[in-house]
């Protein structure tokens, strides 16, 4: 009895560390699937630097085309396609400051701007890191917004993704070093301080660039 007891006792010990290692702290994943169509996934919000005018409208919505079947998160009507204004869908549920950060997007539409990307470390709508490909400008590249002000910190040049492909970005973070991908590669590294803290994370697009984003995948450490 003593021997299936200790046997027991090391079984429900596996078990437990396997369910701790399941549940991966720091790892949060995020592909619509679950949530309602026509709605905004559960603690995140709609918002814009600078705008002009309305914010413009994201849902969830069905897409046979998704890059994880059934659901994306998209841009469905911007009201305000101003040049100077930056669309945002983003949430503080999940704090993030160093680790790994990656989603998949389209650029859907647009005739001043297209595409769009990821933004992290996140204080408000006029505050954060940004990481966007546009297939009109055929760039890739990286900034931070403070103030409601974008400064570029590194660009790549020359990429050809189109209209209506998925492209999946990738950004590591850890203390002031950043690093981003496209499709997997490896094109942009930069230093900068400017946000220090952790902060949310979330999509942004810009003007009129109707986008879809879709496998939000945040591995913090």
């Amino acid at each position: 009895m003593k021997a299936y007891a200790l046997v027991l006792a090391a079984v429900l010990s596996a078990a437990a560390v396997f369910a701790q290692e399941a549940k991966a702290p720091g790892k949060t994943t995020e592909n619509f699937d679950a949530a309602a169509v026509g709605a905004l996934p559960k603690g995140w919000t709609v918002d814009a630097t600078n705008p002009k005018g309305d914010l413009a409208t994201w849902k969830v919505a069905p897409d046979a085309n998704a890059a994880s079947k059934p659901n994306v998160l998209a841009i469905t009507a911007i009201p305000d396609g101003a040049k100077g204004v930056f669309n945002l869908c983003w949430t503080n549920a999940v704090a993030f400051r160093d680790g790994t950060i990656g989603a998949k997007v389209r650029a859907d539409s647009g005739k001043i701007d297209q595409g769009g990307g990821l933004i992290w470390r996140v204080k408000d709508a006029k505050n954060y890191y940004l990481c966007r490909y546009n297939p009109l400008e055929t760039n890739f590249c990286l900034y931070y917004v403070k103030d409601g002000v974008r400064k570029k910190l590194a660009e790549a040049k020359d990429l050809v993704v189109k209209t209506g492909e998925w492209f999946a970005i990738s950004v590591t973070q850890k203390g002031d070093r950043i690093a981003c991908s496209l499709n997997g590669k490896k094109l942009l590294d930069a230093t900068d301080a400017t946000f220090a803290d952790a902060g949310g994370v979330g999509f942004w697009s810009k003007a009129d660039a109707a986008s879809s984003f879709d496998d939000l995948e945040v591995s913090a450490e």
